[in-house]
């Protein structure tokens, strides 16, 4: 029990520098970006904001792996753009609420293990598409409203923004060549703001996109009927929701465990982001997930405990309440200047160095997944596609590959020695080995280099078995491994097999 109320790790050595400042570092480069999402919906700036504070202090505190980072993500946020639109703010804090709920379920069964079912091409896809979309979301900075209409900076605003870009840039490769003592991202962020605060530049700053000051996010019961029409409205946003942040948050944890050589505790983040969701959904906030963006920003700060993401929650809450004058003037430049270089480290440019040794199939589901990601904005939906093209691909390589090794032995029994699984792709492979008006009276299958996977395994094993029964012949089975004589038995009421008695032995999977 006091495992699981051990929420830190005491005996883990804190750079108590770092974190603070990677935490710092962190909240510069969420605030445009929950502002700009939370913008995009259609919601108050401060629901943005408030998403940010409440899903990063959370998730911090009680999420599954100390380094990732949880705020007002866009990929949350794009599902509930409908919503809004249609039925408004009550109804999108009720469906955050729900898609609480729904996490908390998954982390409460152990869902979230399933996530390593994602094969690493698919990985490729989503993390090279989320680096794509990082990149393609500065481009809006460059625009501005002429006449209520959006155009594209021009003449000098255009050299000043991208003049301030390129030294932001600059100072984020350099630094760490000469010092790692603080975070060169937080370094650049206020070189910037300086020079441009100093010399009285023009140039595009937070206040241009949203008022960032507020209050303590206020405690909020969703204004909507409680009836059976209201659930059937806010389900399938929830539905999505859940999933959507579920899916970036998981595949975020197993990057986070790739990059620090440690293990996250999927289940536990599950609890957290839905219980962050569900406070997100009473106190006027957006809801999110974790953020691939700004947990790359930490971890390259050199974050690798809890510590950050609560300095970085409560910098947010604290600029929300008094600090809002000062954020307001930092200019976009130098926080699109962090980001991309967020969005080249996020992208796998180790893809394209193996990008020739990898089967043609892997290449093809990678550069899907990408595509999904970026053309869609929904994460969930690519790796589901992605995850299923790998299963199809895979369920076909694998049913070329059942082999059948025939022999006679003394007693004049015709042995067949299955080589491969059996399953729904390799039944129509397996049948065709089979002689039956040629083959002699007593007929034994030898499992023991191959296994029954599904139905259609067992449904061929019984017509095979009838045939044979028919024709006068008996058919024998020996080596099934435990499980597949489980399999067997429970569709025993609808198919009829022979099997012959052997010793016990364990396979691969199995454990002892």
């Amino acid at each position: 029990m006091m495992s699981k109320l051990n929420l830190f790790d005491f005996s883990q050595k804190i750079d108590y520098k770092v974190e603070i400042l990677a935490g710092l570092t962190v909240a510069m480069t969420m605030i445009p970006e929950s502002l700009s999402f939370a913008i995009l919906g259609g919601f108050p700036p401060l629901a943005g904001l408030y998403a940010a504070f409440i899903m990063g202090l959370f998730t911090a505190v009680f999420g599954g792996r100390p380094g990732m980072v949880s705020g007002g993500a866009g990929a949350t946020v794009i599902v509930l753009i409908s919503l809004m639109k249609s039925h408004g703010i009550e109804y999108v804090f009720a469906a955050v609420a729900l898609a609480g709920i729904f996490q908390i379920l998954v982390g409460v069964f152990k869902l979230g293990k399933f996530i390593r079912l994602v094969p690493q091409p698919v990985m490729f896809g989503f993390v090279n598409g989320l680096a794509i979309i990082i990149f393609m979301s500065q481009l809006e900075q460059f625009k501005t409203v002429i006449n209520g209409h959006s155009a594209w900076l021009s003449g000098n605003p255009l050299w000043i923004m991208l003049g301030l870009v390129a030294l932001t840039i600059a100072i984020v490769i350099l630094l760490p060549k000469l010092t790692k003592a603080v975070p060169s991202s937080l370094v650049a962020i206020i070189v910037v703001f300086v020079i441009v605060l100093t010399l009285g530049i023009d140039t595009k700053i937070v206040r241009n996109i949203a008022a960032v000051s507020g209050g303590f996010p206020p405690f909020h019961i969703p204004a909507i009927p409680f009836n059976l029409n209201t659930l059937s409205i806010i389900f399938p946003f929830a539905l999505i929701m859940a999933g959507v942040g579920l899916t970036e948050g998981l595949l975020t944890l197993n990057l986070v465990d790739e990059i620090t050589g440690t293990k996250g505790n999927s289940s536990k983040e599950c609890i957290a982001q839905g219980g962050a969701n569900m406070l997100n959904g009473f106190f006027f906030g957006m809801g999110g997930c974790p953020m691939i963006a700004q947990t790359l920003v930490n971890l390259s700060a050199g974050s690798r405990a809890r510590l950050s993401g609560i300095v970085a929650a409560f910098t947010i809450l604290i600029i929300i309440i008094w600090g809002a004058p000062i954020i307001e003037r930092v200019p976009m430049a130098a926080l699109v200047g962090v980001m991309v270089m967020v969005a080249i480290g996020t992208f796998e440019w180790m893809s394209f160095r193996i990008i020739n040794k990898m089967p043609k199939q892997d290449i093809f589901v990678g550069i899907m997944v990408a595509g999904i990601t970026v053309w869609l904005h929904n994460l969930a939906l690519a790796v589901l596609i992605g995850v299923i093209l790998s299963a199809l691909f895979f369920a076909w390589d694998n049913s070329k590959r059942i082999r059948v090794k025939k022999y006679t032995d003394q007693a004049g029994v015709m042995h067949y020695e299955l080589f491969g699984p059996l399953f729904f792709g390799s039944v129509t492979t397996f049948t065709e080995q089979f002689d039956i008006s040629s083959d002699p009276e007593h007929i034994v299958i030898d499992f023991k280099e191959s296994r029954i996977a599904d139905m259609s395994a067992i449904d061929a094993i019984h017509k095979l078995t009838k045939r044979y029964f028919e024709a006068n012949k008996t058919l024998q089975l020996r080596h099934l491994s435990a499980d597949c004589r489980s399999l067997l038995q429970d569709a025993a009421t609808v198919i009829e097999v022979n099997i012959l008695e052997d010793p016990n032995y364990f396979i691969a999977t199995d454990r002892r």
